[in-house]
């Protein structure tokens, strides 16, 4: 049995092989992908481009909103947050706190995602009021309006807790408003990676031009 190949450590390969002859000539093509094949977590559009050319493509196209998140412990949620913001496109995601953060559940898309840190929640409240980006909180506290009833300003930061306690009395003091998530039942949270999708699918659904299907 032939043993699995996995797409940058972390899954069954996909992907394409070395691009048949004559190559594309095209600065953003990268000619060690081209010779070798292109094994990456990128969209079929994005096959044998560099690196710097993806971003910049994706630099041209970013919405309109942020995704921060409080890191104190070194919440392995993160990486997932960050592979859905690259999915979902958002502008810049920001690390609040620790600098370090598991990168594992990112899939690589770190590389083609902006991410900014900040030393502490208050340096982020700061940085949002100078680019004129009301702060969002995400969580499910007393006096939180519901996500689904809510709508969500077109520039935004949506700021996040970490696993288990949610936002910091900081965050929760700074926040334009705090957005619950509605659950029915018998837990008494959900999972910060997937608060985070629920959110931005959110302003997704609300401000995104939906490509018409093919």
């Amino acid at each position: 049995m032939q043993p699995v190949q996995y797409d940058e450590g972390y899954g069954p390969e996909i992907g394409v092989g070395p691009h048949p002859l004559p190559w594309p000539e095209d600065e953003r093509y990268d000619p060690e992908l081209l010779a070798g094949g292109d094994r990456r977590n990128v969209t079929d559009g994005y096959r044998y481009w560099t690196r710097e050319a993806v971003v910049a493509d994706l630099d041209t196209r970013r919405h309109d909103f942020h995704i921060a998140v409080e890191n104190w412990s070194h919440d392995f949620n993160i990486g997932s947050v960050v592979r859905t913001a690259n999915a979902f496109l958002a502008r810049e995601v920001h690390i609040v706190g620790r600098r370090r953060w598991n990168r594992r559940g990112a899939m690589v898309t770190d590389r083609y995602q902006h991410v900014r840190h900040h030393p502490d929640t208050e340096s982020l409240t700061r940085w949002a009021a100078a680019e004129g980006l009301p702060v969002i909180g995400i969580d499910n506290l007393p006096g939180a309006v519901p996500l689904e009833r809510t709508v969500l300003p077109r520039r935004c930061v949506l700021l996040f807790g970490q696993e288990g306690p949610g936002l910091t009395d900081e965050a929760r003091k700074h926040a334009a408003m705090v957005c619950s998530i509605a659950q029915f039942g018998s837990t008494r949270s959900i999972n910060a990676g997937a608060a985070a999708a629920i959110a931005m699918h959110a302003w997704v659904q609300r401000y995104a031009e939906i490509p018409d299907p093919s």
